[in-house]
């Protein structure tokens, strides 16, 4: 399979991407800054250089086509201020679902984040503001015709994986990078995750068989 990643020097998605590579896929990576080429591809992944804030859904498609997935996993990060919430958390996942769109590519994953769904309406701290922003783009990609699911992890970790996740509606905890690209790598692999919207931990289940009982 051919997977385009939307922000693809991002920790899950350079786990995504050498999982990917390490099965016999072929990743794509989308990256903004050009000196991140060499890690990609050191991944496995090849690594198209375009920035999601300035690109048009007519220039994304020509990357996204002929993908069987696309990935959003970018992110304005932790550093950014509200703007590149609306710009890059919001925006860029908008644009990737209208590219997808226009490329015939009906596969689209979402890494979004735990506590989407009770973010404050009002509140100007730049946390809250992402998550308005991310829970504004799930609400856009779940409104769209496409093969979509959304996935909320919890606390990210560089801890070791463990192929062993729970996943619905959860309260707070965390879960390795790794096993969030396990996650999403088993999802392509799962027809009956489309339409699901569902949080991600660490727990007891192995991968496929939670993502089974959704």
């Amino acid at each position: 399979m051919r997977i385009v990643i939307a922000g693809g020097h991002g920790q899950i998605a350079q786990h995504l991407e050498r999982q990917l590579a390490a099965r016999g896929d072929q990743p794509v990576g989308i990256v903004r800054n050009p000196d991140h080429v060499a890690d990609l591809e050191a991944a496995g992944a090849e690594a198209i250089v375009l920035d999601l804030e300035r690109a048009s859904a007519d220039e994304l498609a020509e990357v996204v086509r002929g993908a069987d997935a696309v990935v959003f996993a970018a992110g304005g990060g932790p550093d950014s201020g509200a703007a590149r919430k609306e710009t890059v958390d919001k925006g860029a996942a908008v644009l990737l679902a209208d590219a997808a769109e226009k490329a015939g590519v009906r596969r689209y994953l979402m890494v979004s984040s735990m506590g989407t769904r009770s973010a404050d309406p009002t509140s100007d701290d730049v946390f809250q503001v992402y998550l308005r922003a991310k829970k504004a783009a799930d609400d856009d990609l779940k409104a769209r015709d496409l093969d979509w699911t959304v996935v909320h992890p919890g606390r990210l970790t560089d801890d070791e994986p463990t192929g062993r996740v729970q996943v619905g509606t959860l309260e707070r905890g965390d879960v390795p990078r790794a096993d969030v690209a396990a996650v999403l790598v088993a999802a392509l692999d799962t027809p009956s995750t489309v339409g699901k919207d569902f949080d991600l931990l660490n727990g007891e289940r192995g991968i496929g068989e939670a993502l089974a009982a959704l």
